[in-house]
């Protein structure tokens, strides 16, 4: 077996330890700083690097650390697991995507107590796994978002070869698995690359420190990594997608940037095995470049997640000012109006909360809706809360069925997060589980101060560390069987059903969504085709003057098509979807 390492900080020599056993490595000809050496190893095989007579590190593209990322690497044969469904692959066209966190999606946390419950979100209707990250991370418990080996899958959760049965168990449910991966920075503990080159430079500065090395010296190889890695995840995993982190918070002055050239590789590996493969950016630009084809001057991805329409929905729904709300709170209303029609709200408008103009518009005529991702609610939007609460713990039944409604029906493909489909009562916490004291009660303080400012109490916020707020976190399934909970499963299941059946809501033209609302008297109504989707927010009945007659296809509370004088009279906190006769 061949082991290779880039490690450019060696100045004299790298050794491999192999089971406990010192093997010198060579400089490899013609590929400067890179390392290698022969040897035999099976599958969970132990080895690590030393540089310079250094400590045993962990290898940069370890596959697996079976002892968590400070631990020694483990070969992994990427052979031996025999696949069971043949999956020729779903793209993002007509998707609903089901966000889900490993940890607390059952009680146990792991890969294959996840994928015993994948039957549920089939028949649901979902269409795509989104799954929160799984690189090692310090710990047992965590969102993920701190991992630092970025080609392997944290061992608590089951390692790569459950990963491989999640997948291959999703693929025999018909549905596609999209992975979360974090590119612009790395965890503050396990993190061993700096020890072996320049993968992070002090040219640019990130909310987490020095920027990963895109575009310093050093960066070709850096860049390499970071693409090797998404491919594995896709050929190795046989995933179907990935959703790349915070892209905003990638660094990268180059004339060809590593967004585009990811994108680029992953539509090759895309056409090489005929299965439909797409990267959904998370961006705070409100660029529509991020995902513009790259032959028009694009960087070529295939969707991003559309906070804009989450942060209008979310201010509509709640009353909520505070923050990037504010933007959103003087008319609620019209700001969604304008992102169900126009996808950004920010489109080279002023923003209060950044103090600068932000956003450019979106050509709405030639990019088809399926590009957006709409939602009611992320693990970001909950979990970075201060007490987690999902929107469940201050609506009513009525508003989250609206909710739905505009999410499941509306021109973007949607996004529901875990126990949304229910109404979930249980929050969604921040937490964390490291070993180290010092890191603990920095990042403890480091959350209480941060709701101190907003005016919290340090008692009232959840102690990451505490082993009960990853608990608390955690799904309750018998939830699903109690009212309203039952109803509002229901209520999500037909909806999903109606944009499978119904042409008109997977229609991509934006360009053809028509918005109508009324600010004061808080309904608002839009037409796909010939379908009409209508709202009332407020506590009181509402009359919708929508023109024409019609048929009820769902409706959340028994409502009457509309009469002669083409009125829809619509019940307080309520929804209906409708069909033109």
């Amino acid at each position: 077996m061949l082991f290779e390492v880039w490690a450019p900080q060696a100045e004299e020599r790298v050794t491999l330890w192999l089971e406990g056993e010192e093997r010198p490595m060579a400089r490899a000809d013609g590929r400067a700083g890179w390392w290698h050496a022969e040897a035999d190893a099976g599958d969970g095989a132990r080895y690590g690097f030393a540089l310079d007579g250094g400590p045993v590190l962990p290898d940069p593209r370890s596959r697996r650390q079976p002892d968590g990322p400070d631990g020694l690497s483990a070969v992994v044969d990427q052979g031996a697991y025999e696949w069971r469904h043949a999956w020729p692959g779903r793209g993002l066209g007509g998707a609903v995507l089901y966000e889900l966190h490993v940890g607390t999606y059952t009680p146990e946390g792991t890969l294959d107590a996840a994928a015993e419950r994948l039957g549920e979100l089939a028949e649901l209707g979902i269409t795509h796994i989104e799954l929160m990250p799984v690189c090692p991370f310090p710990g047992v418990h965590g969102w993920g978002y701190e991992g630092v080996s970025l080609w392997a899958v944290h061992e608590p959760y089951g390692g790569p070869e459950a990963l491989k049965r999640f997948v291959d168990t999703a693929h025999g449910h018909g549905l596609g698995v999209v992975l979360d991966v974090v590119h612009n920075h790395l965890g503050p503990s396990g993190n061993y690359l700096p020890a072996f080159g320049p993968y992070f430079t002090a040219t640019h500065h990130t909310p987490w420190g020095s920027a990963v090395n895109l575009d310093a010296p050093g960066s070709d190889e850096v860049r390499a990594y970071l693409l090797g890695s998404a491919l594995a995840w896709l050929l190795d995993h046989r995933l179907d997608g990935l959703r790349l982190d915070a892209v905003h918070a990638l660094a990268d002055t180059r004339a060809l940037t590593f967004l585009e050239e990811l994108s680029t590789a992953v539509d090759a590996v895309s056409a090489e095995t005929g299965r439909p493969l797409f990267l959904i950016a998370e961006s705070d630009l409100c660029d529509p470049r991020t995902t513009r084809p790259r032959a028009a001057g694009g960087l070529g991805l295939h969707a991003q997640w559309n906070d804009d329409f989450h942060h209008a929905l979310h201010t509509v729904l709640t009353g909520e000012s505070q923050g990037y709300y504010a933007d959103f709170a003087a008319a609620p209303l019209a700001a969604l109006a304008k992102t169900l029609t126009r996808v950004f709200f920010h489109d080279g408008t002023y923003s209060a909360f950044r103090g600068r103009t932000h956003g450019r518009p979106v050509d709405v005529t030639s990019t088809p809706a399926h590009r957006f991702l709409g939602y009611a609610q992320t693990h970001d939007q909950i979990g970075n809360r201060a007490l987690g609460d999902r929107l469940s713990a201050a609506l009513s039944p009525g508003l989250l069925a609206c909710a739905a409604a505009l999410v499941l029906t509306g021109p973007f493909t949607p996004m529901l997060f875990m126990g949304e489909e229910w109404g979930a009562r249980t929050p969604w916490q921040f937490f964390t589980d490291h070993p180290d004291p010092g890191l603990a009660e920095a990042v403890r303080s480091g959350r209480r101060r941060e709701f101190a400012a907003h005016g919290w109490a340090a008692e009232q916020i959840p102690d990451p560390q505490d082993p009960g707020t990853r608990e608390h976190s955690c799904l309750d399934r018998a939830e699903r069987e109690r009212e309203p909970h039952a109803r509002l499963l229901a209520w999500h299941r037909e909806l999903i059903a109606l944009r499978r059946t119904q042409p008109d809501l997977a229609d991509p033209d934006l360009a053809a969504v028509k918005v109508a609302y009324d600010e004061q008297a808080r309904w608002l109504a839009f037409r796909r085709g010939d379908l009409r989707v209508a709202v009332n927010l407020a506590k009181d009945p509402a009359a919708i003057p929508l023109g024409g007659r019609g048929r009820v296809l769902a409706a959340w509370e028994p409502v009457q098509a509309p009469g002669a004088d083409g009125l829809l009279h619509l019940p307080p906190e309520s929804c209906v979807v409708l069909a033109d006769d």
